[in-house]
């Protein structure tokens, strides 16, 4: 299916290696790389074999060979190199957040809708089967949404000398929603079927400092929600819960049926009724027809992130030959989120609740 599509990397670091692969994995050619600096550039295509590296963002996106770039580098960069790309005609998938504003985010919208291409956001947890498994058990079941428990606990800025530019000017207004707290968000509204329609937050910045530099947005974000049905939901987000890797969990709880995911346990789906509790496998001829297709190896055979994240390329791939998938996450989702972080934001410093009547 992809064997003539050519990716571009913008970007060298963490997410252009996972980007890399997953593009690999759907039979593209990799096509070259563009990085902060030339010399970078080049050791990043090396590094990930990819066949070329460009001297800039510009050269990159002149290349008629270059179908989908993929945008990874820091946040601030996002909107102006995704615009560019649009305009280029090229498909993009774009690391969230797509923007550090709904507005620029809104522009990235319009201008992809205008070009008539294919953008994407790789809110990825989606992309686990149980997710699916439990989305469409909720759907099927017709019962309403009671509540939700969810949370998305990191570690990886405990200390204060854990600097990085997320941290900075670079990162956005918000770190630790925008980063991690939109893909629980997203995940959450995915697998109910329904928005967030008011929300309540508290941040927190712990170290003013990290390794001699200012923190310029929040550690930890708690937010008290609100479902379009009425449910009720709590949200934890936190990078300084010492020991928690990746430890993203969402529980849903229905009229006759509660069930959770976890994100470091992704090869079950707790489901728990009034008379007892189950583990269910991910085994493909249990599972609903969308959650089977996800199924990229026999059951007794762990799938895990780098999975979620290749199959959501191959889809946003088979999007761009006009293919619709089920699920595949766009810029409207990447507005959305955009929007929820804003509102956190907002909420975090008036102490009041935020009303979210989004249009994404």
């Amino acid at each position: 299916m992809s064997a003539d599509i050519g990716a571009g990397f913008l970007g060298g670091g963490f997410m252009a290696r996972v980007h890399s692969r997953a593009a690999r994995a759907a039979g593209a050619r990799l096509r070259g790389l563009a990085s902060s600096s030339p010399d970078r550039a080049s050791s990043a295509a090396a590094e990930l074999d990819v066949e070329d590296a460009f001297s800039g963002v510009d050269a990159l996106l002149a290349d008629a060979a270059v179908d989908v770039v993929h945008v990874c580098t820091p946040n601030a960069q996002h909107a102006d190199q995704t615009l560019a790309a649009l305009a280029a005609g090229k498909h993009v998938v774009c690391e969230k957040p797509i923007a550090t504003t709904s507005a620029d985010a809104r522009r990235l919208v319009d201008a992809q809708t205008e070009a008539g291409v294919v953008g994407a956001v790789p809110f990825v947890y989606r992309y686990h089967p149980m997710v699916r498994e439990a989305r469409a058990r909720i759907a099927r079941g017709g019962e309403a949404v009671l509540s939700i428990d969810a949370a998305y606990l990191q570690d990886w800025m405990l200390e204060q000398e854990d600097g990085n530019w997320r941290a900075g000017a670079a990162g956005g207004a918000s770190r630790a929603f925008a980063d991690i707290g939109s893909h629980l968000f997203d995940l959450l509204e995915f697998v109910t079927g329904e928005r967030v329609v008011r929300l309540c937050a508290l941040t927190r910045t712990v170290y003013d400092e990290r390794d001699g530099r200012p923190v310029e947005n929040e550690d930890i974000a708690a937010v008290l929600f609100q479902l379009s049905g009425g449910a009720p939901g709590t949200a934890l987000v936190t990078q300084m819960a010492a020991g928690r890797k990746n430890g993203l969990t969402l529980e849903v709880h229905t009229g006759d049926a509660a069930y959770r995911f976890e994100q470091e346990r992704p090869e079950d789906l707790w489901i728990g009724r009034r008379d007892g509790a189950l583990l269910l496998p991910r085994e493909e001829s249990l599972l609903a027809p969308d959650a089977a297709r996800l199924c990229r190896v026999p059951s007794g055979h762990p799938m895990g992130y780098q999975d979620a994240f290749n199959a959501f390329v191959s889809d946003a791939y088979a999007a761009t030959t006009g293919a619709e998938p089920e699920g595949l996450p766009t810029f409207r989702d990447g507005l959305r989120a955009a929007q929820l972080t804003e509102a956190v934001v907002e909420s975090a410093r008036s102490g009041a609740w935020v009303a979210t009547p989004f249009d994404a």
